[in-house]
């Protein structure tokens, strides 16, 4: 399969009026759903409300026209909020631009070296850690909008905790009248989907919240009075760049680049399996890549695939990538004309639209699933890659959660680990062994972790023969290789041969490699155990 094939330019071949209809129908619905998610994913990132329609804009299309899945949708999502909201706060806007170009670089080299398929290594523990972590982040970093506070000018709540605290020491301030609203609106979406699927529930609840506001007078801060609304088109803008800059950025850009990758790939297997279809790992993450570029370069922020927004373009009839396309270009339209009434939506609904948005993305049935069912050391990654996620952020718990999950597989894989002596039951049950040969069988990886078990054998007193069955080996590294290469020369001055049985193929070129295959010397390399006792036999008489 080569590295880089776009859908559109396989599914253009055969394409036709009916499916045009199809995609135009379902990239006018994914655009509706996506233009208030897309301001509130803005908003809970840090940045002004239009950055989120021109992520959506520029990068849903370049990903759609360039990308390896057929209906994929490409946009702003709440796993990067608050990673992006951390970046703005420290770096600015143009640290942000620069941490989305290098993700972007990221991802293209990704998809070029055929990465698209290790995303897999990721724990399932970790990515439901911080997706859950994510989840909470969100949640806490609205409760100030939806409760009406208000903080004492200079606060400084830019880490989850700190938002946390900065609720309990302003409780007083709260306000009734956006308690009200925020419930009204999350009301609406919770009910909606029941009365209607076809159109989202959140434009329902902005529309009806701007119409409460409006109509009672209500003293509730509204998107206008926080944020300056732009109806401009987006505008290329080219950072400029400092090494320093770049070094402190560079952990936040892998992030970014690792949760793009997961994200989009994750999305893109779910509608493989709704439309039958096979996408292009490889192709997804270069068309990743160049969207997180063009949508760093024109204003925007980081861009990943969408799994609502994916599914809601299946559910409508989007069959090709001109689905995600038309979804773009109907959202430009709507920035120019409609965007300067966004200023009227109220910061409640806003709130309670992020509100669902964490909860349909925290997955805690998943979460209580693997606290009841799985192993300690798994529980252990899931629970403390959520709380790093919260208490610290995204880039200290996806680092401690795979450094972690490393420790504790190798440490079962060690335990699992062994050398295991025939006893005389068990060669009167096998093979008939000539006398002065004894038979170990080794099983599991053996690598630095177990290399202390190959260190010696309890050997009898008359052994000549040290055979060393290795069947059940399916891998070596040189640390375990090393003590039996010592041991082997130790043998070999007190006279005992060292024979090696069923040797795997990983195992074969680490010995040959490291030297012990000569040292034992083939004619002692055997393909199993009834070759390895043949020889001991010639050797013992």
């Amino acid at each position: 399969m080569n590295v880089f094939q776009p859908k559109f330019f396989r599914t253009i071949r055969d394409y036709s009026g009916k499916k045009l209809v199809s995609d135009i129908v379902a990239g006018i619905i994914v655009a509706i759903i996506a233009l208030p998610l897309s301001i509130a994913l803005a908003i809970a990132s840090g940045v002004s409300p239009e950055k989120g329609l021109y992520t959506a804009i520029v990068a849903g299309f370049v990903i759609s026209f360039l990308g390896g899945s057929s209906v994929n949708i490409s946009g702003p999502t709440a796993a990067f909020a608050t990673i992006v909201a951390g970046i703005v706060a420290q770096f600015g806007t143009q640290g942000l631009v620069i941490a989305t170009l290098m993700a972007g670089l990221l991802l293209i080299l990704m998809g070029i070296f055929r990465f698209g398929s290790l995303i897999k290594y990721i724990p399932y523990t970790i990515t439901t850690g911080f997706t859950s972590g994510i989840a909470l982040t969100i949640v806490i970093g609205q409760i100030k909008d939806f409760l009406g506070l208000t903080y004492p000018e200079g606060t400084h709540a830019i880490e989850s905790m700190e938002k946390l605290e900065a609720v309990f020491a302003n409780i007083a301030t709260f306000n009734w009248q956006a308690l009200l609203v925020g419930l009204i609106g999350l009301a609406i979406l919770i009910v909606w989907p029941y009365i209607s699927k076809k159109i989202p529930g959140s434009l329902i609840a902005v529309v009806v919240g701007v119409v409460i506001v409006k109509l009672f007078k209500m003293d509730v801060n509204t998107i206008g009075d926080l944020y300056t609304i732009s109806r401009d088109l987006p505008a290329f803008s080219f950072p400029a760049i400092e090494l320093s800059t770049v070094r402190e950025l560079i952990p936040s850009a892998f992030t970014i680049a690792i949760l793009a990758g997961i994200e989009s790939l994750l999305s893109c297997v779910v509608s493989d399996g709704m439309i039958g279809d096979k996408h292009n790992s490889n192709t997804e993450l270069i068309a990743q890549g160049m969207g997180n570029i063009a949508s760093g370069l024109f204003g925007g922020i980081p861009a990943t695939g969408a799994i609502a927004r994916t599914a809601a373009n299946v559910k409508n009839g989007g069959r090709t990538p001109v689905a995600g396309m038309v979804h773009a270009i109907v959202l430009l339209l709507i920035l120019v004309v409609l965007m300067p009434y966004a200023a009227w939506i109220p910061m409640p609904i806003i709130a309670a639209i992020l509100f669902m948005v964490a909860y349909n993305m925290c997955e805690w049935r998943q979460f209580v699933k693997i606290c009841k069912t799985a192993p300690r050391s798994d529980i252990l990654v899931l629970v403390l890659t959520f709380v790093l996620t919260v208490v610290f952020d995204l880039v200290v718990a996806i680092e401690v959660g795979m450094i972690l999950s490393a420790i504790l597989f190798m440490k079962r894989m060690a335990d699992v680990t062994r050398v295991r002596g025939w006893s005389e039951a068990d060669a009167a049950h096998r093979l008939d062994l000539p006398h002065g040969t004894q038979v170990f069988d080794l099983e599991g990886p053996m690598f630095f972790a177990s290399s202390d078990k190959f260190a010696a054998f309890p050997l009898e007193p008359d052994t000549r023969v040290v055979i060393l069955r290795m069947h059940n080996v399916p891998a070596v590294d040189i640390s375990a290789l090393r003590p039996l290469m010592k041991l082997e020369q130790t043998y070999k001055i007190a006279g005992i041969t060292l024979i090696l049985s069923h040797v795997n193929e990983q195992p074969m070129k680490a010995i040959k490699k490291a030297g012990l295959y000569d040292a034992v010397g083939a004619e002692h390399v055997t393909e199993n155990i009834t070759e390895a006792i043949e020889a001991a036999r010639k050797i013992c008489g």
